[in-house]
């Protein structure tokens, strides 16, 4: 059994989670499911927080994106150590460190053109398939090799680009974990809330599976909790509690673009981000914000189920397992299950894994299937042409060898 970390640091940008689990190769070639053993969560540092959002708004050039993603790189070392200190454990105990880094830029893959993309024109235009925008490319910050020099452990990470070099969307990657921890049970729903929602549907045969984005998960939400109530997020869901949901704006709402996108969808900020929250609140100003705030809630909870209801065979399930921040808003769960009846809503608390760490273990999970040369993206889901081993490793200055001073 061996002992990996696991970072997350998603869309919501409000902070890194850091968790420790147990986890072995099974007979099959593949994971056995992660066990959670402890996790920490820490704030961004306010100066590298403000940077990471002048990225979101293409403010940085260059020579600030590049400190950005070193800084990023040891940011996560220190809530590494952290995690060890915390947890009693040294660094020579880990076998790797999965963290995929911030990810503060993506355009979309042009999923109607990448499925349209023969075997000869991949090997022949392969380089116009990103200039055409053809197929998705983006930024996660982070530098691995920053982690691996100051934590002195392996570590993986960039997941997304080997998805996207074979024409997948690269995202959502929950679908991966979730793979490992039902595929020998029966088909099994899951449900990841975090600034973006995403759906999975879990078979043994992976080529079945489905791994989308909804919608809206916290973003908006949080959007509203930060600039009009002064607080970080809406805890519990007591904000949109006392709200009452407004039906033209819920309307409205769901005709955003990105809720017409074929499948697979995958969101980014810029579908629902803070600009957009603020144009539709300024727009329906008449509007308390407890209304607003009960609106985009609801609106999360439509998206969700409205996609479940499109793409998802709901008649060989009985439950949905709900992961992330959003699943602690008891006002969002019970607007879902009241939209969804004949399923059963409950939180990963269910499976052993607290929902805020959900991600985290996701993460410690690609990275421990790429050091073993696991396949460990979902074509069925993703789209990609073909499996692959996602993740960039970067291996731990103790293992370097030929150091021996000559005489």
């Amino acid at each position: 059994m061996a002992l990996v970390i696991g970072l997350n640091s998603g869309s919501s940008c409000d902070g890194v989670d850091c968790v420790l689990a147990e986890i072995s190769m099974a007979d099959d070639g593949q994971p056995n499911p992660p066990k959670y053993v402890g996790g920490i969560s820490v704030d961004w540092p306010e100066r590298l927080n403000k940077m990471i959002w002048d990225a979101f708004d293409l403010k940085l050039g260059l020579d600030q994106l590049a400190k950005l993603n070193y800084a990023i790189g040891a940011f996560f070392g220190v809530a590494v150590k952290q995690l060890l200190k915390e947890t009693g454990h040294t660094a020579d105990e880990i076998e790797c460190i999965g963290v995929d880094g911030q990810q503060v830029y993506l355009h979309q893959t042009n999923r109607k053109k990448a499925d349209e993309v023969t075997d000869e024109m991949f090997e022949k235009n392969y380089v116009d398939l990103f200039l055409d925008d053809i197929y998705a490319y983006g930024f996660c910050f982070g530098d691995g090799n920053v982690v691996a020099a100051y934590t002195d452990i392996t570590t993986v990470s960039q997941f997304r680009p080997a998805d996207h070099a074979l024409g997948g969307q690269g995202a959502p990657l929950m679908q991966y974990v979730d793979y490992v921890l039902f595929r020998n049970e029966k088909p099994t729903l899951t449900l990841n809330i975090g600034g973006i929602s995403n759906v999975h549907k879990v078979y043994k045969d992976r080529r079945k599976m489905l791994g989308y984005d909804c919608g809206p998960g916290n973003i908006m939400m949080d959007y509203i909790a930060k600039q009009y109530f002064g607080v970080k997020y809406d805890k519990n869901g007591e904000i949109a509690a006392r709200g009452k949901c407004d039906e033209t704006l819920l309307k409205e709402l769901m005709t955003a673009d990105f809720l017409i996108r074929p499948y697979p969808r995958s969101a980014w900020r810029d579908d629902f981000d803070c600009a957009y929250s603020e144009k539709t609140r300024k727009k329906y100003a008449h509007l308390s914000d407890e209304d607003i705030m009960a609106t985009y809630n609801m609106f999360s909870a439509e998206a969700i189920v409205a996609s479940i209801r499109e793409f998802v065979d709901l008649t060989d399930t009985e439950v949905m397992y709900a992961s992330g921040g959003g699943a602690y808003n008891e006002t969002l769960l019970k607007n879902i299950q009241e939209k969804l009846p004949e399923i059963k809503v409950e939180t990963s608390f269910a499976i052993g894994i607290p929902p805020q760490f959900k991600e985290a273990m996701k993460f410690a999970t690609l990275g421990y299937a790429a050091v073993h040369n696991c396949a460990n993206n979902v074509p069925g889901a993703c789209k990609a042409r073909r499996y692959n081993i996602l993740g960039h490793i970067c291996m731990a200055p103790k293992y370097a060898q030929g150091t021996s001073d000559e005489e």
